[in-house]
């Protein structure tokens, strides 16, 4: 539980921090069409930072359920992959780069459906 509350917060952080530097920083020297990847990047890294927190949660009510924890490192997978290819991408412009996105992508489809697996089993 205390595991995920951590990497939660702390990708939940990163992604106030590189939302920020994307609109401030990154606004002059990056085109449009780039600012946008870097925000797609932010947006799924919040909302599935917010995932792991949710799994910390969970873990509180049913600490041993391996669904929850296998969901919250899918979670962490997927932000690596989907929003990291996501950021490289956007500094980078190096266009293979988006064939890792959708691998992250997948994980955090997995994740989601081990977490309402979970919950069908536990609750």
């Amino acid at each position: 539980m205390k595991t995920f509350i951590v990497i939660g917060a702390i990708n939940a952080f990163l992604a106030v921090a590189l939302g920020a530097f994307g609109a401030h920083g990154l606004k002059d020297k990056l085109d449009a069409h780039y600012l946008e990847i870097w925000k797609t990047g932010v947006q799924y890294q919040m909302f599935h930072a917010t995932g792991i927190l949710v799994i910390a949660l969970l873990l509180g009510k049913a600490a041993s359920s391996s669904l929850f924890s296998w969901s919250g490192w899918l979670m962490l997978v997927g932000i690596i992959l989907f929003s990291g290819s996501l950021y490289v991408l956007s500094l980078t412009k190096i266009g293979p780069l988006g064939a890792i996105t959708p691998i992250g992508g997948v994980c955090f489809l997995a994740a989601w459906i081990l977490m309402i697996v979970g919950a069908l089993k536990n609750f």
